[in-house]
């Protein structure tokens, strides 16, 4: 199944204990339907030290969510909105808005 969100598009999560947090799109794993959001599911995981380059302790993250969580934020009208796809004269397909039918992008 193709992801609806891609990276950097500005989502808004509506279920789950981030619910109402904005954050943008760091990484889209579409096999998986889950995407990782910026300052969305938190979470801690213990690291080692690598030398020079990273210390060992806590580290804090972000966890992917699945996808049926989020809803894209149109540039357009400024809301969480549903996305539907259209094809362009030209044979590209896009994403559109459902609420004010502008081309996302």
């Amino acid at each position: 199944m193709a992801l609806k969100v891609r990276r950097d598009d500005l989502v808004l999560v509506v279920r789950g204990k981030d619910k109402g947090k904005r954050g943008k799109v760091q990484r889209a794993l579409p096999r998986e339907e889950r995407v990782v959001v910026e300052g969305v599911n938190l979470v801690k995981r213990h690291v080692r030290s690598r030398g020079q380059v990273r210390q060992a302790g806590i580290v804090q993250q972000e966890a992917s969510i699945h996808a049926s969580k989020i809803m894209l934020i149109c540039q357009h009208c400024n809301r969480p909105v549903r996305v539907g796809f259209r094809f362009l004269e030209g044979g590209n397909k896009v994403r559109v808005c459902k609420r004010c039918h502008e081309v996302i992008e």
